[in-house]
């Protein structure tokens, strides 16, 4: 038999993200088209097929969106030319006549933005609005999940931050919320959401939480400019991403990382994770 085609395609299906909002529609009854790099890594989900494409390849990703209505887009993974992936990836689905694209972008996109890939992401939401396209754009903050793994093996957080705040979100909100407007997309057409956990944390504060939890003593060393670049030389990677690393903490420093919205708990009916929560959840 052959089953209908799915009116909603979910990208990254195979990462964290992707695949938490993949899994939550599934378990909504959801049919889906998993659209993923390698299917062989592509979870095992009722009432989803999987097809392969690429973001950088026009014929596959054509071929992916093929009679899809909206596309969940998980944005690419970080490398030099992302920014021309993505406008790839849209053409590809005004060419597959795509009808909206969802997409994940980060707080404070701006072509000015301190961090380096917001900027990125402001690129790729202006490709998107100029496409034609209906679309709903999730901006989020700094993942939460990521904070326990900022210390280096001697417990110290390092970065350039000073007492900057920043309200990390956790991937878990962040599909409760996509879940949601993926329900009923057309509801959200031309929204642009800021989501954030529901609390604004200097590294220091950050650091204590984990010394708490984690049963061992974490501290937050606020680097200089140029310590952060120097501390980061030794890893060898290339200059985009270094720059992209050091402003991340620079952005927080700048306080373009603090506000706290209260989008999770509007759109989902529940309050956003925090920091503890997410710790506790841990043990």
């Amino acid at each position: 038999m052959v089953l209908p085609t799915p009116a909603l395609a979910v990208t990254g299906a195979t990462g964290r993200l992707g695949g938490r909002v993949a899994r939550r529609l599934a378990a909504a009854g959801t049919a889906q088209r998993l659209v993923v790099r390698d299917p062989a890594r592509a979870p095992d989900l009722a009432d989803a097929e999987v097809v392969p494409a690429d973001y950088a390849d026009p014929t596959a990703a054509r071929h992916a969106l093929a009679g899809i209505s909206t596309v969940f887009m998980v944005s690419a993974t970080e490398s030099a030319d992302r920014v021309s992936q993505h406008q790839s990836f849209i053409d590809s689905a005004v060419a597959a006549g795509v009808d909206r694209i969802v997409y994940v972008s980060f707080v404070g996109a701006a072509p000015d933005a301190t961090f380096t890939l917001a900027r990125d992401h402001w690129a790729t939401e202006e490709h998107l609005r100029a496409s034609g396209l209906r679309h709903t754009i999730l901006r989020d903050n700094l993942y939460l999940d990521f904070l326990s793994l900022l210390a280096g093996d001697d417990g110290v957080i390092r970065g350039p931050a000073g007492n900057g705040r920043v309200a990390a979100v956790a991937q878990d909100d962040i599909a409760d919320v996509a879940a949601v407007v993926l329900g009923r997309p057309e509801a959200h057409d031309g929204a642009c959401y800021d989501l954030t956990g529901p609390d604004s944390l200097t590294l220091t504060e950050v650091a204590a939480k984990l010394s708490s939890a984690m049963g061992r003593t974490v501290s937050y060393h606020p680097e200089s400019i140029e310590e952060a670049y120097a501390s980061r030389a030794r890893y060898g990677a290339p200059d985009w991403q270094v720059e992209a690393w050091v402003s991340t903490y620079l952005a927080i420093a700048a306080g373009e990382l603090a506000t706290v919205s209260d989008t999770v708990q509007r759109l989902t009916g529940h309050p956003p994770i925090s920091l503890d929560d997410y710790l506790h959840r841990l043990r």
